[in-house]
């Protein structure tokens, strides 16, 4: 009976921490998600040439002796001194390049992260500076990539030379995007192209009607409503909705050939996909070269600057990561006491 007693209070002190946990963790997410709209985040740089720099001195100190290593780095220090100093043709010659990232998905979420990007950015850009964007996109939403598409255009605009590098993936959107650069890169086995619209949604009008389901629509305006997932569909609406894609297929297509004019549009927009080399030869891009590769060959004549920005955690994000490990701890104490009373035996 003493060890139940004990037991029951153990328990319902854990039960008591565990809700009172819960009931902060509520009522921090409810204030975060009223003040959402208001969460801001920051700029942060980070030097990509120092970068490089460091990893090649680590690489020349382990593959020389150190006699050699010593003076190898003296000569360097010397160099960088002299340019500094004279401010001599290497020091003045130097370019900037500023890289960003993109990783899209069917909503093209980055582009909020996007637009305050490439705002840093074009305060301090020139034309003589340059621009490269690291993008991964399958596509998704015609109005959202049609906006991160828009942000692109605002560098352009400024006469700052976009460089685009595709690694692995960039089409349907993200391949509208991609085409806004001055220059395109893909890795040779990148999937580039797919210059084509599609939508499908099922229809549950049978399975309703088979349950003797009713379902009413009204619409003030003939095509409000061309397709529905729960009425029954007609020919009317469905032609509509064909033609709704096939001027938006015309719209993709004027979009690709007046950034690429080179492209023979209608052989490639026929929803289609080519991996890089063959996208090459039907000039769908310029050249094939990775982003490692490029950002090393330009580091000798140019400061390369990585540019993100990050969002700041939530109240809730970053006590709920504490919790998380209060909660842990206290179950690892609970189990440590239930085997100590041979619970479990």
């Amino acid at each position: 009976m003493e060890f139940l007693s004990s037991y029951g209070l153990f328990l319902a002190k854990s039960a008591t921490a565990v809700v009172a946990i819960a009931l902060v963790i509520g009522l921090i997410a409810s204030v975060s998600q009223r003040n959402k709209k208001q969460a801001e985040g920051h700029i942060e740089i980070e030097r990509l040439h120092e970068r490089f720099e460091d990893w090649e001195d680590l690489m020349q100190f382990h593959l020389h002796d150190e006699a050699s290593y010593k003076k190898m780095h003296k000569e360097k220090k010397k160099t960088a001194k002299r340019e500094k100093k004279g401010k001599g043709e290497a020091a003045a010659g130097r370019k900037r390049l500023f890289v960003v990232d993109f990783d899209g998905d069917i909503q093209a979420s980055d582009v909020e992260l996007l637009r305050h990007e490439i705002s840093a950015i074009l305060t301090v850009a020139t034309p003589d500076d340059e621009v490269l964007l690291r993008l991964e996109s399958p596509g998704g939403m015609v109005h959202s990539y049609g906006l991160a598409a828009s942000q692109l255009q605002r560098i352009r605009d400024k006469d700052v030379q976009l460089t685009i590098a595709i690694d692995r993936v960039a089409a349907s959107g993200g391949y509208m995007m991609a085409c806004i650069g001055n220059k395109l890169l893909a890795a040779p086995f990148a999937v580039i192209g797919s210059i084509g619209v599609v939508a499908q949604l099922p229809n549950f009008h049978r399975l309703l009607k088979k349950h003797e389901v009713d379902v009413e629509l009204h619409t003030a305006g003939e095509f409000k409503r061309t397709l529905t997932m729960i009425g029954e569909n007609t020919d009317e609406g469905r032609k509509k909705f064909i033609e709704e894609l096939e001027e938006t297929h015309i719209l993709f297509k004027e979009f690709v050939k007046e950034n690429r004019p080179q492209l023979n549009i209608e052989e490639i927009a026929t929803g289609e996909v080519w991996y890089g080399r063959r996208a090459l030869e039907k000039s769908l891009v310029d050249a094939i070269q990775t982003s490692d590769d490029y950002l090393l060959s330009r580091r000798a004549d140019s400061d390369i600057f990585q540019v993100k920005y990050r969002l700041k955690k939530s109240i809730a994000e970053r006590v709920g990561v504490a919790t998380q490990g209060a909660v842990d701890r206290g179950t690892t104490a609970l189990l440590g006491r239930l085997r100590e009373s041979r619970f479990f035996q």
